[in-house]
């Protein structure tokens, strides 16, 4: 019998609080990759979804956990010094559509700093079509965390989809609906 590492507990985790979600009718399972990348020996999980009002899909979330070669080594390898590097990297990211307008930017990166708090950088990435004028923009806002999870920090990442989803209801009022 072996150990699950600290990438499959945490993934697990993840599951069960974002598939509770989806049973209970709040959201609805988008997508879901469960990759290993064996030229680097890495994991990548990510899980997307949106709110189960949201049918033309205005706003995706995706939650993704990363573990490479030296975080599963720390944990394998049980070094004294190494297992703060037993671990993940976790990013929140949301895939939003909306108008090219710099107030919905603004408006967007003041919500998710408001709800995700200090301490973690908020990126937006926007992609248009700049031959048709008028037409809405694909921005990727993502919240790292700049740190890697632990395992002993597993709680946490069940009330991140509470977050999650309290940033999709928010980023609604940002950008509207229609």
């Amino acid at each position: 019998m072996f150990d699950p590492t600290a990438f499959e507990n945490i993934k697990v985790v993840i599951e069960g609080a974002v598939y509770d979600r989806d049973l209970q009718g709040e959201i609805l399972v988008t997508d879901r990759d469960d990759l290993v990348n064996l030229a680097k020996l890495s994991r990548k999980y990510s899980v997307s979804f949106q709110m189960k009002h949201d049918v033309e899909g205005k706003i995706q979330a995706a939650l993704t956990i990363e573990a490479g070669l030296g975080n599963l080594a720390a944990e394998l390898l049980d070094g004294e010094g190494s297992l703060h590097l037993a671990g993940c990297a976790v990013t929140a990211a949301f895939l939003l559509r909306h108008q090219h307008e710099e107030e919905l930017y603004s408006k967007v990166q003041q919500a998710l700093e408001r709800i995700w708090g200090a301490g973690r950088t908020i990126t937006q990435s926007a992609t248009l079509n700049p031959l048709q004028a008028g037409i809405s923009v694909k921005n990727e806002a993502a919240v790292h965390f700049n740190r890697l999870v632990l395992e002993d920090q597993i709680d946490d990442l069940a009330e991140m989809v509470d977050y999650m989803i309290a940033s999709m209801r928010e980023l609604e009022l940002c950008i509207g609906k229609g």
